[in-house]
This record gives C-alpha cells, structure tokens and sequence, in this order.
C-alpha cells in the first residue's frame, strides 16, 4: 500500500513539473497570469482576460517580461601570459685580483656607488717598483751597447754579430719594462662599470691570492628578467612585447619592462621558452634575486567589445547572449574571447551599439518581448 502511494505521488510532482514548464517555458506564462486562473477556477469563473490589472496577456500576445539591460562596452583588451620569473642585475661582477699580493689600501665603502675606472683596492707595489727600476735601467746600459756596436760597424772594426746581439738585448729589455709595467699597473684594481658596491671580503693587510673574491659591483639602474612560458606561445612571443612586474617586497606596485631577447633553445626538460626583459629600475627599488610575478602582453585589441559575465548564458558547448532589438529579445550565439575585472570579449556575434540582457536571462526565450528596467544597485 506504502509503494503504491510513493508511485501515485511521484506521477503527480512529474504531472505538476511537466505543466509548469509547459506554462512557463512553452507558453510564456507568468506567476501573475497562473494566480488569475487558479482564482478564476475556484470561484468558477474563466480565468481574466485584458490589461494589467487582470493579470493575463493583453491582446496580441505575452506582455513584456522585465529584464535588465545593458549596452555593450568597447575598450582596450590584452592578451596575456603569466609567468614567475627572477630579476638579475644588467651588469654584475666579482672583484678579483690578477695577482697575488698583500692590500695596502681598500678605497671604497660596502654599499657605495661608483663609476668606471674608480680606484677600489691598492695591493703592496714595492716589489713591482723595484722590478720596473731594474728593468729600466737595464734598457739604459743596452742603447748604450747597441750605440758602440753601431759605431764600431760603421768604421769596419766590429763584427755585425755584436750589433745584433745588442740590438735582440735592447728589444727584450724594453718587453721587460712593459711587464714591469703591466705587472705594477695591476697592483691598482679599479671599477670595470658604473654600479654598486656589495660587500667586501678582505681587509687591508690581507695577503690575497690570484682569483680571490674582494667585493661584488653590481648595475641596477635597469635589470634583467628571466622567465620561461609554455612551448604553445613561442609564434606569439616577439622581441618588444611589454611586461608587467610584481614583487612580494611592493605589494601593488607593478613595474614595467620590456623583452629584448628570446631563447633560441627551447628546454628539451620543462618544454619551455625561455625570455628575458629590461625592467628599468632609476630608483633602486628593485634588487637583483628578487622573485618576480609577470604579466606578458602578447596582443592588444584597441577596439574590443566587453560584456558583463552576467550576460553570458550556455546551453550545451556553445555561449550565448540575449540581444534587445526593438522591445524583444534576440538569443545570439557569440565567441568569447579574454575574461578581465567580470567582463567578457565578445570576438564575433555583437557589434558596437547592441543591448545585452544581464538579469533575468531564465524567464524569457528567443523573441519573446521584454522591458527594460534600471540596474539594481550593487548589493541589493
């Protein structure tokens, strides 16, 4: 008895929900309209016909369902790519001696700016003094010989063996002074770029070696941005393309750059392309190492047309919008493009200077006739 009755009420909810889309969906009723003939029935009357006071459809047809509308919007839309990447400096080198020796000065202070050629650490020169002294006096005393042996050729009293044998002592006597030279000039390590100094490593009176790490120089005026991005972009990415930068260190702050230099290799591991960008950085607020969030802008449509997402209706697959033409509705098959701050782009299906229904969207089918109503305020 207990199933019979669970059958015969399921059969009833089914007859009520196939009626009610019946008169709703198909025939384009109204809760109005469905009060009026339940009345209409109880008091044994025939459901009301005529105007708005009857609640029923006015002759010719459904009346106007109320909807909000909209026309669409026309603006700026970005392609884009996200990545993470990291900031390096445009110019970046350690401080290393060519030779070994004990510092005598360190002219520089951690953490000062410096330009080029800027004396940074002096080592011990005294032995490289004494070298270029000896070395100089030796070429003296070898024109002098090579003077006499000329002199005794001319008067053909000299063999021609000692004239070239003075000749090779001067030429490997003034090679000596230019070592002694070269060798006392790298006693003197100075800056190879503008830029700014890190932390040194060494004090004055160390004995440092070949090859020994004395301070970092870094240029940060302007910085690098190395990034990768799928595989799938490399037709669209191109030498000039803009990039935004955010760092966790500016929270809402982003920074501008732009690519300079595409990886011909792509990574055979990750698939990826490699990139890298000039972010200018004139104030210094930017520092090389930091973990960078980037935004690449492929394309840009000047002229794009944006909808609100709540205008967009799917059925099945494919994206649809309700157009208002001339007091009905239009159902209008669109292609969507970028998704930006709750708008859509609209690639094909809209023009400039369309309507588009953004509330209201499940009382009201292709053709029927609607009215416009103002936009509820945000957050009623």
């Amino acid at each position: 008895m207990r199933h019979t009755l669970r059958i015969a009420a399921l059969l009833v909810l089914a007859a009520l929900a196939g009626g009610a889309y019946w008169y709703f969906v198909k025939q384009g009723g109204t809760v109005a309209g469905l009060t009026a003939m339940v009345s209409g029935a109880v008091s044994g009357g025939a459901p009301a016909t005529g105007g708005a006071s009857g609640g029923g459809k006015p002759p010719g047809g459904a009346p106007p369902m109320p909807v909000e509308a909209v026309p669409v919007r026309i603006g700026m839309v970005e392609r884009t790519v996200t990545a993470v990447g990291s900031l390096l400096s445009n110019e970046s080198v350690v401080i290393r001696p060519e030779i070994a020796g004990r510092i005598s000065e360190i002219a520089f202070k951690e953490g000062q700016r410096v330009t080029k050629g800027t004396v940074l650490v002096r080592l011990d020169d005294a032995i490289a003094r004494a070298t270029l002294a000896q070395a100089q006096a030796s070429i003296a005393f070898s024109r002098a010989e090579l003077s006499r042996a000329d002199q005794l050729v001319r008067q053909n009293t000299g063999p021609l063996r000692s004239r070239e044998q003075a000749s090779a002592k001067l030429l490997a006597d003034e090679a000596a002074v230019q070592l002694a030279r070269a060798q006392l000039d790298k006693q003197v390590i100075t800056a190879p770029f503008d830029g700014v100094l890190g932390l040194r490593k060494v004090s004055v009176g160390d004995f440092v070696q070949a090859g020994k790490d004395i301070v970092n120089l870094e240029d940060i005026d302007t910085l690098k941005l190395d990034f990768r991005v799928p595989e799938m972009f490399l037709p669209a990415v191109k030498v000039g393309q803009t990039v935004k930068v955010a760092v966790d260190a500016f929270g809402g702050r982003s920074f501008d750059g732009t690519v300079y230099a595409i990886d011909p290799l792509v990574d055979v591991n990750g698939r990826a392309l490699a990139i890298r960008a000039r972010v200018p950085n004139p104030d210094g607020s930017l520092r090389p190492g930091l973990f960078a969030r980037v935004s690449l802008t492929l394309t840009t449509v000047p002229d794009a047309v944006l909808v609100p997402e709540q205008a967009i209706v799917a059925f099945g697959k494919d994206q649809y919008v309700f157009k208002v033409v001339d007091g009905k509705v239009a159902q209008t098959r669109v292609t969507l493009g970028e998704r930006r701050n709750a708008e859509v782009e609209i690639s094909k299906g809209l023009a400039p200077g369309d309507m588009v229904v953004t509330a209201g969207q499940l009382k009201i089918r292709d053709g029927a006739p609607v009215a416009v109503v103002p936009n509820k305020p945000a957050g009623s």
